[in-house]
């Protein structure tokens, strides 16, 4: 029999040798072997709470910077929006006054933000209002006596009234 060389012997109850495993026979000895493993894993993780402390306070430096940088970001953001208000306001202020629009009328119609387009606006404003000024619909007519209309004459006829 050639394979009873390569099979393994079955163990007969006999003590192994060191190393090997023992059976677990009290629970004494459980114990011991549980409180063993545990104060392995504890040894591996020892330093776990420090390592959790440090992470935890990186994290908290970390978004007081993000939070100071993000302050700093609003605030340039605000001030960038009150400058652009103040350089428009004071460009619509100009055309307004080159153009000789009234408040009102630059409130509504002047909305550009940019001289080019506020400058025509404020042109296609001051054209109009000069088009459209106050006119007298009888301007240039000579007036009309009441015996050059015959039409006139007849209603008065009519009617019975000088």
């Amino acid at each position: 029999m050639a394979d009873d060389s390569t099979t393994e012997q079955q163990p007969t109850g006999e003590e192994q040798p060191a190393g090997g495993f023992k059976p677990i026979t009290s629970q004494e000895d459980l114990n011991r072997i549980i409180g063993e493993r545990v104060a392995r894993t504890k040894a591996q993780f020892g330093d776990y709470d420090d390592l959790r402390a440090k992470a935890a306070r990186l994290d908290e430096i970390e978004q007081a910077n993000l939070s100071e940088a993000e302050k700093a970001a609003s605030r340039i953001a605000a001030l960038e929006r009150e400058l652009e208000a103040t350089r428009s306001g004071a460009l619509r202020a100009r055309i307004q006054a080159k153009f000789g629009i009234a408040d009102e009328d630059a409130d509504l119609f002047l909305t550009a933000t940019d001289e080019d387009t506020l400058t025509k606006q404020a042109e296609r404003l001051a054209e109009r209002r000069t088009k459209t000024a106050n006119r007298d619909p009888f301007a240039g007519r000579t007036p009309t006596t009441a015996g050059d209309d015959p039409m006139r004459e007849f209603a008065r006829q009519l009617i019975k009234r000088d």
